[in-house]
């Protein structure tokens, strides 16, 4: 992480670097590089640990402040994991003798406008004026420029402060309502904190309800005990919402969470909320939200080898080859080639957009790891050696899987085209290959005409697969084999299915 660069937490650590001068010189710069600041450094037995350490001439400790991304839970073990790691790539003898959370949050403070107070209270003396004053000052009437933050009393001796001749005409008028005592409110990031749990929370129930009302009896009850508990979940966390006043934010809450039920239900109907639904809705939400964790905190030497090479492999593959690797394999299941398909470029596009959909359950694996990153996991920290190994096996996984679900897909696809064929019903089309059911006519005799698969029989019906050139692609839907006929020895007419005969 270079110096200037976000972060989330800061924790305050204690290095005990041994080997003499250089080697804390060389520790001292490698923290540096990290962008973690040293704000100290003493030798062993002095400084704010005093004694607790034991003196040696050849050790120092570094007080540093290490920034890193994450939640606060575990960010010290996640600095010193860190710390660790750095030192073993340098090859230092370091060891972390303590490490705690700095934790620094601001009070939410209400505002104030800076007004001219003479003008307000001739408007209060004026008996005509005097209805319109109140409105008058909120419309912003009276405002002279200027915003103070702060209680009432500091907010009115900033708005004086360097303007000792106009005292008596300066006041200033609240823009929100959190001056009013006894109100409280939490700090900044502990309001937004406790904001997004109460949040979380009223979603719970009605996701167990909406998978309640479409679960096979048997199971309905676990949704509803479900449900009940994240009520009670939802309760406490509106309980805590306020400092004042708790009784009223459980009851926000739970209201809340009523409206997001009856909502969802409104907006998605009664088909909208299935147990397959909120399965993927929950999927996808949680590999967006790893990889978003993810990204945020590479860096570029991660964009390198994490970012370039997928990309690279989607558009080259993916987007030029996918396509024609699906048709390929179908028309290999159906003892064909890729050429007597002769898929437009438009469709081999859409084959490709449907493979990539299929990398989804592959981003289940980085998505992780960007959550663990994010909760301190020993073994997603930056630095980690099983990282390397990580972004090998997430190219052999992306290889395998999509080539695995490739062959499933293209195999069922064929199947179903072979299965219609041996009832005579209309068969499925795959990505811009449309079989249909023709008879054929012959403009010679049949047995001077070239071609390849089983004799031709004009009196029944065949799948059309494709004609491609000078060459007539058939299914016989009898000998389970494909047919290729010249096409100018043949003529072609559809028939609505494959049950009857050609006459």
């Amino acid at each position: 992480m270079a110096q200037g660069a976000r972060y989330d937490q800061r924790v305050r650590v204690f290095v005990e670097v041994r080997g003499g001068q250089r080697d804390w010189e060389e520790a001292k710069e490698r923290f540096l590089q990290q962008g973690w600041p040293v704000r100290a450094e003493h030798p062993a037995g002095q400084g704010p640990l005093g004694n607790a350490v034991d003196p040696s001439p050849d050790s120092r400790v570094y007080e540093i402040e290490v920034r890193l991304f994450g939640i606060a839970k575990g960010c010290d073990r996640g600095a010193a994991d860190r710390i660790r790691k750095v030192a073993r790539s340098a090859r230092l003898e370091a060891y972390v003798l303590r490490a705690e959370r700095i934790h620094r949050d601001r009070e939410t403070r209400s505002r104030w406008r800076v007004i001219d107070g003479q003008r307000r209270r001739d408007a209060l003396h004026s008996p005509w004026r005097r209805f319109f004053a109140n409105w008058a000052m909120v419309r912003g009437s009276y405002d002279v420029g200027g915003l103070t933050t702060g209680p009432a009393r500091q907010a009115l001796r900033l708005a004086r402060a360097e303007n000792p001749a106009t005292t008596a005409r300066t006041a200033v008028r609240p823009l929100d309502g959190m001056w009013k005592d006894p109100v409280r409110r939490w700090p900044e990031e502990e309001g937004t904190r406790r904001a997004l749990h109460a949040v979380i929370w009223a979603l719970v129930p009605a996701a167990a309800l909406a998978l309640a009302a479409h679960a096979v009896p048997a199971s309905q009850w676990l949704w509803i005990l479900l449900a009940l508990a994240g009520a009670v979940q939802a309760a406490r966390a509106g309980w805590r919402l306020f400092p004042d006043g708790k009784a009223m934010g459980a009851v926000l809450v739970l209201l809340v969470s009523g409206f997001f039920t009856a909502a969802g239900r409104g907006l998605l109907g009664s088909e909208g909320w299935t147990p397959s639904t909120m399965y993927y809705t929950v999927l996808v939400l949680g590999v967006v939200t790893g990889l978003w964790l993810l990204v945020r905190q590479w860096t570029w030497g991660e964009w390198v080898g994490w970012a370039i090479p997928l990309v690279v492999t989607l558009l080259i593959s993916s987007f030029v080859a996918a396509g024609s690797v699906l048709h390929a394999l179908y028309a290999d299941e159906l003892d064909l080639s890729a050429g007597d398909l002769d898929v437009p470029p438009l469709w081999q596009f859409v084959a490709s957009l449907k493979l990539v959909s299929m990398l989804a359950y592959v981003l289940v694996v980085p998505a992780w790891w960007g959550i663990a990153r994010h909760r301190h996991h020993y073994y997603a920290a930056p630095g980690e050696r099983t990282n390397i190994v990580l972004h090998a096996l997430v190219f052999v996984a992306l290889l395998t899987i999509t080539a695995g679900i490739a062959l499933d897909s293209t195999s069922k696809a064929a199947e179903r085209t072979k299965a219609a064929a041996e009832r005579g019903t209309e068969p499925p089309a795959y990505f811009g290959v449309a079989p249909s059911w023709t008879c054929v006519r012959t403009t010679t005799a049949l047995g001077s005409i070239p071609g390849e698969g089983p004799a031709l029989n004009p009196d029944r019906p065949y799948l059309l697969i494709n004609v491609v050139g000078s060459t007539i692609v058939l299914w016989d839907p009898v000998a389970d084999e494909p047919v290729k006929l010249p096409a100018n020895k043949a003529w072609l007419e559809p028939t609505e299915s494959g049950k009857g005969t050609c006459t």
